[in-house]
């Protein structure tokens, strides 16, 4: 009669390692293979107020084409790598202006394309502004101003004019000189013609901001939670086309 050992439990738990292991290895690869990170992005809203340059200019980010945008128009928020991606901005296959642009994760920004003389053809310039885009208090809107009007008065303010007539404007920012931007400031929400105001005692108004169109007449409702910039864009003085004279426009950021 044959005898058949019967095999001890310690004979299959060695057996049964090197499975474990193999197993065990092919699992954390599979899971390294799928842990590609998410690209790190930021936020930029481009806006054409380049007014001696009033051609259709081409923006392209690390030589990929964004936007294509008319003088006075804007772009939506364009997702852009983190770090120090390049802005080029082509008048069809001629480079025009190129820039390195700062961008941190997570980040919103604003970059104006603007003419820093009023020569026709001058070479543009680029504004780049971060925008807090953090919603404003109940009830409340938030504005900024930005100064890119070539040959008006600089430095100007964001001022509410007086209910008196003759009386000064209440102003809403400090000083904004040519080629620059103010912090954003809390408005209670409603109708209003801000104005934009020139310094000098008494202040006196450079553009009536209206409702926004760049007409300079009526009134804008600025709407509880929104967030808006005047941009004074265009050339001051006689002679200039209509399309490219000063004008105080109005951008809703979100």
């Amino acid at each position: 009669m044959k005898i058949f050992s019967t095999p001890s439990r310690r004979t299959f738990l060695l057996a049964a390692i090197p499975a474990a292991l193999v197993f065990g290895s092919c699992g954390n690869n599979d899971d390294d293979d799928n842990s590609t990170p998410a690209p790190e992005l930021g936020k930029v809203q481009l806006s054409h107020a380049a007014a001696a340059a009033n051609v259709q200019i081409t923006a392209f980010v690390n030589d990929v084409q964004v936007s294509q945008l008319a003088y006075g128009q804007g772009s939506a928020y364009l997702n852009v790598s983190a770090g120090a991606p390049t802005l080029r901005i082509n008048n069809g296959s001629q480079t025009i202006v190129s820039q390195n642009l700062a961008i941190t994760k997570d980040q919103n920004y604003s970059v104006f394309v603007y003419s820093p003389t009023s020569a026709i053809g001058s070479t543009p310039a680029l504004l780049s502004v971060p925008d807090d885009l953090t919603a404003p208090a109940a009830n409340q809107v938030k504005v900024r101003v930005v100064h890119l009007a070539v040959n008006a008065p600089t430095p100007v303010r964001l001022s509410v004019p007086s209910v008196i007539p003759g009386g000064a404007p209440t102003d809403l920012t400090s000083d904004v000189a040519f080629g620059a931007a103010s912090s954003f400031v809390a408005l209670n929400a409603g109708p209003l013609n801000l104005s934009i105001t020139a310094a000098g005692t008494p202040r006196t108004q450079v553009l009536a901001v209206g409702d926004g169109s760049g007409t300079g007449t009526g009134t804008k409702t600025f709407e509880a939670g929104k967030i808006y910039t005047v941009l004074v864009r265009g050339i001051s003085g006689a002679g200039v086309p209509a399309a490219q004279q000063a004008q105080a426009v109005i951008i809703q950021n979100n």
